[in-house]
C-alpha cells in the first residue's frame, strides 16, 4: 500500500488511466508491419496516414476558426 501511495504521487486513488495507443496508433502499426512484410505496396505516405491525417484535419479546422475570427474583427 505504501508503494502504491508513493507511485501515485501521494494520492490514494484507484482510478484507472484511459491512456494507450488508440485506434489510429494501432492502425498505423498494422500498416507499418504489413508494409515491412511486403503485404501492401502502398507508399509510406499512405502507410503513415493514420498519424498525419488527424493532425491535418485539426490544422485545417483551426485555420478556418482563425480566419473566421479575423474576418469578424475586420468587419466591426
Amino acid at each position: 500500500m505504501l508503494k502504491k501511495h508513493l507511485i501515485n504521487g501521494g494520492k490514494m486513488s484507484d482510478s484507472k488511466s484511459s491512456g494507450g495507443i488508440g485506434f489510429l496508433g494501432l492502425l498505423a502499426i498494422v500498416f507499418i508491419v504489413l508494409k515491412i512484410l511486403g503485404k501492401i505496396a502502398w507508399s509510406w505516405t499512405w502507410v503513415l496516414a493514420p498519424l498525419w491525417i488527424p493532425l491535418a484535419i485539426i490544422t485545417v479546422v483551426l485555420l478556418i476558426i482563425v480566419i473566421v475570427m479575423v474576418v469578424k474583427e475586420c468587419t466591426k
